[in-house]
């Protein structure tokens, strides 16, 4: 099991300390910072199928495996948004489905793939994505959580109920069905929208309090588009007021 310290509070980062020959997996452009004894090599993680399926789950098509050369090691990722950075151990048979982006860092051996909604109805209309990315094996992955992370526990047919994009990971043993917004009044005035997702267990669910995509949406009426005066073709963005 690799040693980790999780650092910064709201704006997170995950600092590795790998021994001699241990390797930690990231996709491409992730590393922050790291010791002058960590080895880079960047491959397609397991061949072209899987290189394309990261691509089709939001990830880079590239891995980039960091090894502790000749003694033990230091690596960090710094979160890309502010939120909050999740270890979880993957065992065989207790894998995990995470968001589109939402995964950070692994130790070798673990198996990131595509994860596909059965329904297309159910990826389309949720808002959570008809593909997301699975990981198994047997090893600690850590993940990137938009805002604050609040854990569920879910008995075996025990349900939550989700808005859109605040699904950040469920365990491989949780389904995900849509559940339609009751009353017109509640569709046309209520604000969700038409459809939520419920998830029923048995497992674990992680929601996240600040999604990327809501977030963007809610800045986007404050923000000013104007062409540049210079005549150089570039683009000033302002605040509005």
């Amino acid at each position: 099991m690799i040693r980790y310290e999780i650092e910064g509070g709201n704006l997170p980062v995950l600092i590795c300390y790998p021994t001699a020959g241990q390797t930690l997996c990231t996709e491409s452009g992730a590393m922050s910072w790291m010791s002058p004894n960590m080895r880079m090599d960047t491959n397609t993680g397991g061949g072209l199928k899987k290189m394309f399926g990261r691509m089709f789950s939001g990830e880079s098509l590239f891995m980039n495996e960091y090894t502790a050369d000749g003694g033990d090691g230091m690596i960090a990722f710094a979160s890309s948004f502010p939120g909050s950075i999740i270890p979880y151990q993957v065992t065989p048979g207790r894998g995990i489905v995470v968001q589109k982006r939402g995964f950070l860092a692994m130790e070798k051996g673990l198996e990131l793939s595509v994860y596909f909604q059965k329904s297309f109805g159910k990826g389309f209309f949720s808002g959570e994505g008809f593909i997301l990315q699975k990981i198994s094996g047997n090893g600690m992955v850590f993940l990137e959580i938009d805002g604050h992370c609040k854990e569920y526990d879910l008995a075996a047919g025990e349900s939550i109920v989700v808005d859109t994009g605040y699904l950040a990971a469920m365990s491989e043993s949780c389904t995900m069905d849509i559940q339609t917004v009751q009353g017109a009044k509640n569709i046309f005035l209520g604000g969700e929208g038409l459809f939520h997702t419920r998830i029923t267990g048995p497992g674990k669910v992680y929601i996240q309090s600040m999604p990327v995509i809501n977030t963007a949406q809610r800045l986007t009426p404050y923000i000013k588009i104007k062409s540049s005066d210079s005549g150089s073709g570039g683009i000033n963005i302002k605040l509005g007021d």
